[in-house]
């Protein structure tokens, strides 16, 4: 995969010395696997392709990291274990310890955006995060997940925690989507 990426930057660059290849390719989405289903195109490609690497990589890492769950962590479990911890603290100093049922979707995310934005820093391979669908996806998953528990555990009350308390009626208008915008 990455030799293809390079023989296709040789081939997008000038064709005089001193010329760079273009860099531009390594943000194209491209077919690996062509499927269309109901008149839809459901192709696996090149980003399909590095969300699965990065799901691979966090999986067989964490499993590395805790494989032995020694007292004196390696250098490895120690990361590991940062990385838990550093989320862990984030959510319990935001959520509080009620929060931390959540614990578990934030941390896959973390560890999932991490890495595809490690992966996106290695020469003649493909940026997932770097196109604003995948971005604009997690945060419309997330937006919409906390505004549904929102209403589950608050009901029409939720609301009220976009508005300042003790604000006139008539400023609501005004102050509301600046609420949802803040938030």
């Amino acid at each position: 995969m990455i030799e293809a990426y390079a023989a296709e930057g040789a081939e997008h660059g000038a064709a005089g010395a001193g010329h760079l290849p273009n860099p531009m390719h390594q943000f194209e989405i491209k077919r690996i696997i062509p499927l269309e289903l109901f008149g839809f195109d459901a192709s696996f490609t090149n980003s399909a392709l590095f969300m699965v690497i990065a799901g691979t990589i966090i999986t067989l890492f964490t499993i590395y990291a805790m494989r032995k769950r020694a007292l004196v962590p390696s250098r490895v479990q120690s990361v590991a274990e940062l990385s838990y911890e550093f989320v862990a603290r984030m959510v319990r100093d935001t959520a509080g310890t009620d929060g931390m049922k959540y614990f578990p979707f934030g941390f896959t995310l973390f560890m999932f955006v991490l890495v595809l934005n490690m992966l996106g820093m290695v020469p003649y391979t493909f940026t997932v995060t770097s196109h604003i669908i995948v971005t604009f996806a997690l945060a419309a998953f997330i937006f919409l997940g906390v505004t549904l528990i929102g209403f589950i555990k608050h009901g029409a009350k939720f609301l009220k925690f976009f508005v300042p308390e003790g604000v006139p009626l008539v400023m609501l208008p005004l102050l509301s989507p600046r609420g949802l915008i803040v938030c």
